[in-house]
C-alpha cells in the first residue's frame, strides 16, 4: 500500500543517519523503526498484563514482604 510520509528537515536528517548506520535505504530504515516500536509496545503490554496477574495472585504476600 502506498503512503506519503511528510517529515521535517530534522526528521529527514535523522532518517538519513539511521539508514546510513543500518546500511539500508531510508524507506527500509523507517519500516524497521515502525516494526521495532510496535514490538516494544506489544512487549510492554505483555509485561503489564503479567505484572497485573502476579500482583493479583501474590499481592498480599508482596505487601507483607515490603513491610
Amino acid at each position: 500500500m502506498a503512503m506519503t510520509l511528510r517529515t521535517s528537515l530534522e526528521d529527514d536528517r535523522l532518517i538519513e543517519q539511521l539508514a546510513a548506520a543500518q546500511g539500508t535505504s531510508k524507506h527500509e530504515a523507517v519500516l524497521r523503526a515502525i516494526r521495532q516500536q510496535a514490538e516494544r509496545a506489544d512487549h510492554q503490554g505483555r509485561v503489564e498484563a503479567s505484572a497485573a496477574r502476579v500482583t493479583q495472585r501474590y499481592g498480599d504476600l508482596l505487601r507483607r514482604l515490603g513491610e
